[in-house]
């Protein structure tokens, strides 16, 4: 690494103004700050230092994520066996067929998207930041692992762009940009994002044993009630079809407890829309209805994307409320709208996705009114003391 420093540092004057290569100073900044931890300080003025750069919140994030991905690699190769009836395959060759299928989804979002950020900062003449870092790890996370390549493509350049970049950049979007990317192939190319065959490898090519179904616990739950979806047990272990790294409660969690030790992640959005789904689920129980109201209000919560977006998705510290109050009242209203979405929207099983992003575009407003009650209770000790 001495050698890396001394050579970042020896080619650095040519990227300084005046350098022959002076106009592609932010793509050297990124580089380098990606490498090695930035050696400027504040020289003047009042100041708080801190441990935790974005390089350093960001790292933990992806670290936050490695049990999703690793599990999910190899549910992608169990899926597959069963679907294909391939009995002789050993854990490791189930956990390494997978890996190779995400491989490539993961590298066309990490070439695409920070190929977008590197020329967004050039025209601007901005530093590059690392949001991007664990929005590309999200991105193909959140997906089915059939959905093509160019369509993951085209769907991170939406993202970044349109989600992203015309706000300003990492800090300014409104919108999560992982789920951006995820709601516009769900539009746009709805084929790909529903059905039986899209979760498991290889069913949209063709083949698989005859009457072998590939769909997911929450389809199941719209066709038959809860009658023939997979045990409680299998959905908290996540041997399931489903997105790549949304199937594994059990990986989440442990996710969710590394942001939570690491103070990255918000404990009280991931508790409040625990509760918030959970009681909505409990109430709809009560009143009755369609079969879907019938499902115990605890699989609501180790169904489809609910586990993963309240514990990587919904704490995004940009795109969700920032107000510690705000922040009880953001996660209950998400967990509620999903539950709401799932339950009278035939067409939609899976609410997560929207709950969160309809959540982003209120948050600010949320944060307001809370800054404003505040406000109010203050003048009012002020007058009356």
């Amino acid at each position: 690494m001495n050698f890396l420093l001394k050579r970042m540092k020896k080619i650095e004057p040519l990227f300084e103004k005046g350098g022959r290569l002076e106009k592609l100073r932010s793509v050297y900044d990124g580089f380098a700050t990606f490498l090695f931890v930035p050696d400027k300080v504040t020289t003047k003025g009042s100041h708080i230092r801190d441990y935790m750069d974005m390089k350093r919140t960001m790292t933990v994030v992806i670290l936050a994520l490695m049990p999703a991905l690793l599990f999910g690699a190899y549910n992608i190769g169990l899926q597959h066996t069963r679907a294909f009836g391939i009995i002789d395959w050993t854990l490791m060759q189930m956990f390494w067929f997978g890996f190779l299928k995400i491989l490539p989804l993961i590298i066309v979002s990490y070439v695409v998207g920070l190929g977008i950020e590197f020329i967004a900062a050039q025209i601007r003449g901005h530093e590059i930041n690392e949001g991007y870092l664990v929005t590309g790890m999200l991105i193909p996370l959140i997906m089915p692992v059939d959905v093509p390549l160019w369509m993951v493509a085209l769907s991170v350049a939406f993202a970044v762009i349109i989600g992203k970049e015309i706000f300003g950049g990492t800090g300014m979007n409104i919108l999560n940009p992982a789920l951006t990317a995820r709601a516009f192939l769900f539009f746009s190319y709805p084929g790909w994002m529903t059905g039986d065959k899209v979760w498991i490898e290889g069913l949209t090519k063709g083949g698989g044993l005859d009457g072998f179904s590939g769909a997911t616990p929450l389809a199941l739950a719209k066709l038959d009630g809860f009658a023939q979806m997979p045990s409680p047990m299998e959905m908290f272990i996540g041997t399931i079809p489903g997105s790549v790294g949304e199937t594994s409660v059990v990986a989440i969690l442990i996710g969710a407890l590394v942001l939570l030790v690491t103070g990255v992640g918000s404990w009280r959005i991931m508790l409040s829309m625990t509760l918030g789904g959970l009681g909505m689920g409990l109430l709809l129980n009560l009143t009755g209805g369609n079969e879907y109201t019938q499902i115990p209000a605890y699989y609501h919560l180790i169904m489809g994307g609910f586990a993963f977006g309240t514990v990587f998705m919904a704490t995004d510290p940009v795109s969700a409320a920032q107000t510690s109050t705000g922040k009880y009242i953001y996660g209950a209203l998400a967990g509620i709208m999903v539950v709401i979405i799932r339950v009278f929207n035939p067409a939609y099983p899976e609410g997560t996705m929207l709950a969160i992003l309809l959540m982003n575009v209120f948050a600010p407003l949320i944060d307001h009114y809370v800054v404003q009650a505040n406000i109010r209770r203050r003048l009012k000790r002020v007058q009356t003391a």
